[in-house]
């Protein structure tokens, strides 16, 4: 194992990670900064070869790590979270030029990857004793299960690939990191980082074009797919998995509601609210996208909100005070284009923005729309950019039928004074996390999933640790 200072990347030239080496491809493509469209630097495109070598080496590593005692993969894993923390200024820049998102939002989600390789990597799962008898003593393990693989998003492409990579390694599996074409870039570098840290093979990346996805999860030598990303791709890839019988973990897209009631401090909740239906310009899964406000403070509310976030800076990432980056490529732009254009086919009024500023580049101003009616495509759609609809609301029965309405279940929130109230409230959302009094908190040893279509399985906690193992039953007769 190696000590963190030794460590040291160049972030200018990328690789695939392939047994322990870098490697290159005769072909290659580049990601777009979305604040400029000025391209990236070059990075491989990993060929059908490059995935059985990559496929095999994990297979041998799988084989050394699974025997490793726990507490020396831990000791792996803490000392490779001082290495990325060593070089969390030269991920953050890199971060916002891939992602678009600012550097002190980017600072944040670095931080986060360090704090959860130790959270995570510290998590164990105990053998659990269903009998302990005279005759007999029957007990329950967990296995870990071969080789996963990793299909990282663009919006976190640091968090969301390190959550996957810590609870594959720390339960014993190796992994291949696919992260999305559009960025790439600092899941290569991840990747490149760990080489000293573990055996060769166990922690791969490979950047590839659309073929490379579907390949990873047709091969028969991967037994784990962990995907976060669209709802319609998940499908695929849960068809994909049945047909080989893989394991897979699906993390989807959601449209969240927040239920705010009347009784809730309005001068306080706009600044608290605000980041929290538009941070990384809303290209988050688990981020407010529909607000539902009590009538009686609708007009209060509304005002004090679009006042609030008028005050949030739109610009480059890389300027220092900035909260709106770009929304991070060309297809997500044109999405939130074509969604604003609904704003007037469909009559409705926005209280902020509506309407497109041409730019450099990918720029979505922040929207808010007036009280739509539920059928508005700004409500029914995921925007995945900054567009928000707020709306009144009367009655608790009314609320709880439209915040459950639509087919995804991922995150929702009760805003109140009243806890025994809001708890009340929180019980009859229908999606796998509920926050009271916030939004989209999160923490490594806290699992999260969604119900409906909003996913399969949990990432996180000891119970997204569990998804990448076989659970084993051990019976014990105590006389032969």
């Amino acid at each position: 194992m190696m000590d963190a200072s030794m460590a040291s990347l160049n972030f200018n030239e990328f690789y695939n990670i392939i047994n322990g080496e870098t490697v290159s491809s005769a072909v290659t493509q580049h990601g777009i900064d979305p604040a400029n469209k000025e391209p990236n630097p070059p990075v491989p495109v990993a060929s059908p070869t490059d995935l059985d070598n990559a496929v095999i080496a994990a297979q041998v590593a799988f084989k050394q790590w699974s025997r490793f005692p726990l507490e020396d993969r831990r000791k792996a894993l803490f000392a490779y979270s001082d290495a990325v923390n060593a070089e969390k200024d030269g991920f953050t820049s890199l971060l916002t030029k891939e992602q678009g998102k600012p550097l002190s939002q980017a600072a944040v989600e670095v931080e986060m990857a360090v704090v959860w390789i130790r959270g995570l990597a510290s998590l164990e799962i105990p053998e659990v004793v269903l009998e302990d008898s005279s005759e007999r003593r029957i007990v329950q393990r967990f296995m870990p299960i071969g080789v996963a693989a990793a299909i990282v998003p663009w919006n976190f492409p640091v968090l969301l690939a390190i959550g996957k990579v810590v609870s594959a390694l720390i339960t014993g599996n190796s992994i291949i990191v696919k992260p999305s074409p559009f960025t790439p870039y600092t899941a290569l570098k991840l990747a490149e980082l760990a080489i000293p840290f573990f055996p060769p093979g166990l922690f791969q990346a490979l950047n590839g074009d659309d073929q490379l996805g579907p390949w990873m999860t047709r091969h028969p030598g991967i037994q784990k797919i962990s995907f976060t990303g669209s709802t319609l791709t998940g499908k695929r890839v849960a068809v994909a998995c049945a047909n080989s019988f893989k394991h897979c973990t699906l993390e989807l897209g959601g449209n969240d509601p927040a239920i705010i009631c009347k009784d809730v401090d309005l001068d306080a909740l706009a600044p608290k609210i605000a980041p929290l239906c538009f941070l990384n310009s809303s290209q988050v899964c688990m981020m407010i996208k529909r607000a539902y406000v009590h009538e009686s403070i609708y007009e209060a509310f509304r005002d004090r909100l679009a006042a609030y976030v008028k005050t949030m800076p739109v610009g480059n990432g890389l300027q220092p005070d900035v909260f709106f980056g770009p929304v991070q490529n060309e297809m997500q732009y044109n999405k939130a284009r074509d969604l604003l254009g609904s704003i007037s086919a469909e009559g409705l009024r926005p209280s902020l923005g509506g309407s497109v500023e041409e730019s450099a580049g990918f720029f979505i101003h922040p929207t808010i729309i007036d009280n739509p009616p539920d059928t508005a495509r700004v409500v029914t759609e995921e925007a995945f950019a900054p567009i928000l609809p707020l709306m009144k609301w009367r009655t608790e029965e009314e609320v709880i039928a439209r915040a459950n309405a639509g087919p995804t279940g991922l995150g929702g929130s009760i805003w109140s004074r009243d806890l025994d109230h809001a708890q009340h409230l929180a019980s009859r959302l229908d999606c796998g996390s509920v926050w009271i009094n916030s939004h989209f908190a999160v923490a490594p040893n806290v699992p999260f999933g969604g119900r409906k279509e909003s996913g399969h399985g949990v990432e996180w906690g000891v119970d997204g640790l569990k998804a990448y193992c076989n659970p084993q039953t051990v019976w014990i007769f105590k006389h032969a």
